[in-house]
């Protein structure tokens, strides 16, 4: 059947290239390889398409604006014009996966006008050797102020057959699912990224980048391998409603020939605006505790009374902790009044800057002030935005004047189920996580922060569309299923989550996981689906800035040998490389520290085991490096007692070695490469 099918899609793919127009603009890679065409089609629709050495990747597919108000921007159009420029610069990140970003591509800027309407229309393309972006631009023009959009009609239909890595978009829990993996035909509606791998081996992700001021992006399969992008709803009507001129996010696609070009790919970065925030030499990443995991576990809870967890005193004993091994930073969830009763998708009563009567907030603050430790600020909404909104101001200006310089937020609410201010004093309207209104809220957030020289992490967020590069204070978030999902056996990440994560949201951008459960122990006890080398390996194969020592403090203190790799493991990087790896299977991420010589190794795989061989292309071949390895013991296996199982050994290596290393079901490696004298 499979066969019959591929036929009969070849087949299909033949008849529509016969029909294809003429190109009326084309534009290429630095390289030469991927090559884009622009036609119409009888009715003026513009259609855009994408190869890659000759091979059709994006098969024709239709652009354009449907609106609430006025005549779609869809048919009866005319090219007016077209530019085209090039650019090859070299960018430095303040902090990230790598120090500097190269931005090498060739544009082309195609102007249209809807001859029925006298509208005009321009869409700008980006080729780079590693992937396309485009976007809609809008410029000003006679009688028309204000566009309203109803959705979009771009596409983007994959010219050949093979397998796809998605979420399900549109659906109550956001961003926390667990990916399905189908032929590229059996998608429904996802969330992006979507990673697809094509038969031949070729790598696609669908993303977009620069979500500013507008609505994310899903993409709905409409038949076959064609997807249209549909933009998360709205309580006013229009989902987006924007100012003229303005641009539309870039829709993106990254290429790659392997699983390693994928990952190694800096695509949507390149397409957002350099840093609008001047001097941030203040975003520190860093290493951080917290008064977290007990409340999964049962200990303690964020709501007050006998058991609340964010008190003085336990504050007190995690900084103690936190300063005896190093780490600068201790998040304290649960500190302010608002968590009684029922706060998650109401938020109501929360308050950002009343501490309950047993946690003296400045006390604790100078306390880790003592002892080199920072406070993470923590606010949650409870979904309600407009009272967020309404006391951020007061909330930024206590942290200010407090010297917190990170924040932690929350938006925990089913999608859709948002609080926005409404139209009159006291009342509210509901909105998406992902729509128009959050994306606003979160630069609204992040402006002030800045003003007081604070970090933001987001948890329960909007899509990452590497907006850290023009905002760096937005140095994490969540937006997947993290660790506390591995709280509870009913709703655990199988083994395959970590290795999905990599090829599929991590290229989005930083997440903030939270791995470092050294006990392998949830809620009852029930255990991680993970062996103790992999918790280890998790700080290299997941990108943040910022990574917690997630478990408690007398288990994590159980495992000194262990706590020493986290407590070293950087998490500002040089440079970054996938060594090995397949999507949803296995992956194998080296990356060097940007402040020393050394590298280290992170691998992960699923519910397999499997011997890798590292290979030491990467090194400085004029130094003999030190390798200290914590890999799964020969017996390890996350489904029995041996999952803490661990061998800590070292050896010397260098740049032409081989090393082979079993990866457990379920397990991982970690290695650190320190330069011998």
């Amino acid at each position: 059947m499979k066969h019959l099918a591929t036929i009969a899609w070849m087949a299909w793919g033949l008849l529509a290239t016969t029909a294809d127009a003429a190109p009326v603009a084309t534009a290429s890679s630095p390289d030469g390889l991927t090559k884009i065409a622009i036609d119409f089609d009888p009715d003026g629709r513009i259609n855009y398409s994408i190869s890659r050495k000759d091979q059709p990747l994006i098969a024709p597919s239709r652009l354009g604006l449907l609106l609430t108000d006025g005549y779609a921007l869809v048919r009866d159009f005319e090219l007016v014009g077209q530019q085209t420029a090039e650019g090859d610069d070299r960018w430095e990140q303040p902090w990230g996966e790598r120090h500097y970003v190269r931005d090498h591509y060739r544009e082309l800027l195609t102007n249209f006008r809807q001859q029925s309407t006298g509208r005009l229309l321009s869409v700008r393309f980006r080729l780079f050797d590693q992937g396309v972006g485009f976007r809609y631009e809008v410029p000003s023009q006679a009688g028309l102020a204000t566009l309203h959009i109803a959705d979009e009609v771009t596409e983007f239909d994959i010219a050949r057959p093979g397998t796809a890595w998605w979420q399900p978009g549109g659906e109550s829990n956001r961003y926390e699912y667990l990916y399905n993996k189908t032929p590229i035909d059996g998608v429904a509606t996802a969330h992006t990224p979507m990673t697809m791998r094509l038969d031949d081996g070729t790598h696609l992700a669908v993303h977009e980048a620069a979500l500013v001021d507008y609505a994310s992006m899903w993409l709905k399969r409409e038949q076959g391998q064609k997807f249209r992008a549909m933009l998360s709803p709205s309580s006013q009507g229009p989902k987006v409603s924007r100012a003229l001129p303005f641009a539309s996010p870039w829709r993106t696609i990254r290429i790659a020939d392997n699983a390693a070009g994928l990952v190694e790919n800096d695509l949507e970065l390149n397409l957002n605006e350099p840093n609008k925030l001047g001097d941030v030499s203040w975003v520190k990443p860093f290493k951080y505790i917290g008064i977290w995991w007990e409340m999964f576990l049962g200990k303690s809870t964020w709501a007050s009374g006998p058991q609340h967890g964010a008190t003085t005193a336990n504050a007190r004993h995690y900084i103690d902790f936190a300063a005896r091994h190093g780490f600068d930073h201790l998040l304290i969830e649960g500190w302010n009044k608002g968590w009684d009763g029922q706060w998650w998708g109401f938020g109501k009563h929360v308050s950002l800057t009343e501490a309950y009567p047993d946690f003296d907030l400045k006390a604790v603050i100078d306390y880790g002030r003592q002892k080199g430790v920072q406070l993470i600020g923590h606010h949650e909404t409870g979904g309600n935005v407009a009272h967020y909104e309404s006391q951020l101001d007061a909330a930024m200006a206590l942290y200010g004047k407090l010297g917190v310089s990170a924040i932690k937020t929350g938006y925990v609410a089913d999608a859709g189920g948002l609080y926005a201010p409404g139209d009159q004093p006291g009342a509210v309207r509901m909105e998406w996580h992902d729509g128009q209104f959050m994306s606003r809220h979160h630069i609204l957030v992040l402006e002030a922060a800045a003003r007081y020289h604070i970090a933001i992490n987001t948890h329960e967020p909007i899509k990452d569309t590497g907006l850290r590069r023009t905002y760096p204070n937005w140095v994490s978030r969540e937006g997947a299923r993290g660790m506390e999902y591995n709280a509870s056996t009913y709703w655990q990440n199988p083994p395959s989550h970590e290795p999905t994560l990599v090829f599929t949201r991590m290229l989005a951008g930083p997440m903030d996981y939270t791995p470092g459960i050294l006990s392998l122990q949830g809620l009852h006890g029930d255990p991680l689906p993970s062996t103790l080398a992999r918790q280890l390996a998790l700080y290299v194969a997941l990108y943040s800035p910022i990574q917690m020592a997630a478990d408690v403090p007398e288990q994590l203190a159980k495992y000194p040998r262990e706590l020493d790799f986290i407590r070293q493991v950087p998490v500002d990087w040089e440079d970054s490389k996938l060594i090995d790896g397949a999507v949803g299977e296995y992956a194998v991420l080296a990356r060097k520290d940007r402040h020393s010589a050394d590298w280290y190794i992170g691998g992960i795989t699923d519910d397999h085991k499997r011997n890798v061989a590292l290979t030491f292309d990467f090194l400085d071949p004029a130094k003999t490096y030190r390798a200290t390895i914590y890999r799964d013991g020969d017996d390890a296996d996350f489904k029995t007692d041996t999952r803490h199982h661990i061998v800590i050994e070292t050896r010397r290596v260098k740049r032409g070695d081989q090393m082979m290393i079993r990866m457990a079901p379920g397990g991982g490696m970690a290695l650190r490469l320190h330069p011998s004298r």
